[in-house]
């Protein structure tokens, strides 16, 4: 990846640490011209010490809008300000001709009609005849869950993948693994499994084998521990096959990024969340795979898979917090660790420190092996042979990981006029020293 474009200061902060040879445009999509994106290409490309100078021909352009727009949980209004940004990134492909591009959104786009009245055509049909008019021919949006690739989460995505009138067509990616159910039936594990294809992965493989973080009384200060060397063998020991790729214990034959230089003694982005006794007490009454009745939060099963993780609201409208899961086996909600595991992110892959834009940068995202599973269909239509990193880097310094939204803001160059201004509560204790069983 050698530029990207991110509205929220602080999102940019954290992706700056994770992808430091990434070039970073902080900026409304709306106000973003293609020539901007193609000086931070040139930089990145730079940045990773490419032998010769860029062509100037972009290979792929990914994109993500906000969806809360098209939303079944909001309002889903076709005049709702967030919807334009589809067509925003539309204006970006059409002016920066890239061979492909993949857009992801919310499958309610695809039913959200584009003005009032039942005779307005669909959202997504006007998308299409934008995308055609620049140029591009774009199969038929095709909603994939990312339960059928490898990942624990029941999490539905409208894809759509363009392909350049001159290049030949992408096609969208085949299942690998079929999805399991939030609370699983007894006879589940019985059904034969079409085309060969494995069940997903399970909650249990995913978070099961992270300490008990109620224990571990640093972690109500910072949100990272040092384990202790009896405590990272345990957790490595209990670690199944899913979560030993994402610690780095297992290779990924598949995985193409650049090896990261990080600390696997650490446990990180495990700021504990302290529930009064009561809530506690209704927390441990719940039955695994059933909602607690008064907070309606669902407890996971360990067999099951987890309900989409949600972002929660951002700061214009609220900065309200999303819906949090159950832990299967403790009396509270999930860390954000534990939510990025059900996501598949690699535990290199930092988050900010608090929970709240913890779990925004969470539920936002795309589960990465999804992603991966598109950009293999990529590099297939591209016809090239991806080549292996071997050199590791470091990540980025880990101030950005703690700043607050305006000093983000000022670090990247935005546009304090277009930033919201919310400033967060005191910073984290950045030491890490603390020794957990």
């Amino acid at each position: 990846m050698l530029a990207s474009i991110e509205y929220d200061p602080v999102h940019c902060a954290v992706h700056a640490f994770n992808f430091p040879r990434t070039e970073i445009v902080c900026a409304d999509i709306r106000a973003v011209a293609a020539k901007s994106v193609r000086d931070a290409v040139e930089l990145g490309w730079k940045r990773h010490n490419r032998p010769a100078d860029w062509d100037g021909e972009l290979d792929v352009v990914v994109g993500g809008p906000p969806c809360q727009g098209f939303s079944v949980i909001g309002k889903r209004q076709y005049d709702d300000a967030r919807n334009e940004l589809v067509f925003s990134f539309a204006r970006l492909v059409g002016e920066l001709r890239p061979r492909y591009f993949v857009m992801e959104n919310v499958p309610g786009m695809a039913s959200l009609l584009a003005g009032p009245g039942d005779d307005a055509p669909r959202l997504v049909d006007v998308l299409l005849a934008d995308f055609a008019a620049k140029g591009y021919t774009v199969a038929s949006p095709k909603t994939l869950n990312a339960a059928e690739f490898g990942v624990p989460q029941d999490r539905r995505r409208l894809i759509l993948m363009g392909t350049r009138e001159d290049c030949p067509p992408v096609k969208y990616p085949e299942a690998e693994t079929l999805p399991r159910a939030k609370r699983p039936s007894e006879t589940e594990s019985a059904v034969a499994l079409p085309d060969g294809n494995p069940l997903c992965p399970t909650v249990s493989e995913a978070i099961g084998d992270l300490p008990n973080l109620d224990s571990l009384d640093g972690l109500r200060f910072t949100d990272e521990i040092k384990l202790t060397v009896r405590g990272l063998a345990k957790m490595h020991s209990a670690a199944a096959q899913y979560a030993r790729v994402l610690i780095g214990l297992d290779g990924d034959d598949e995985d193409y990024s650049h090896p990261r230089r990080w600390d696997n003694a650490t446990l990180t982005s495990s700021y504990r969340t302290i529930h009064a006794p009561g809530v506690a007490r209704r927390f441990a009454t719940t039955p695994q795979g059933c909602s607690e009745p008064t907070s309606r939060l669902f407890r996971l099963h360990p067999q099951g898979i987890s309900a989409t993780l949600r972002a929660g609201t951002h700061y214009e409208r609220g900065s309200f917090n999303a819906p949090r899961p159950i832990h299967p086996s403790h009396p509270r909600v999930i860390s954000v660790r534990e939510a990025a595991r059900l996501h598949s992110f690699p535990d290199w892959f930092r988050l900010h420190w608090t929970k709240w834009h913890g779990f925004r940068q969470v539920g936002n995202a795309l589960p990465p092996r999804l992603g991966r599973a598109l950009g293999r269909e990529v590099v297939r239509a591209l016809d090239v042979e991806p080549r292996r990193p071997t050199r590791a880097i470091a990540l980025g310094a880990p101030d950005l990981l703690t700043l607050e939204n305006l000093q983000a803001a000022e670090l990247f160059g935005a546009d304090l006029t277009r930033m919201p201004r919310n400033a967060l509560r005191t910073r984290p204790s950045s030491t890490a020293s603390t020794a957990a069983a």
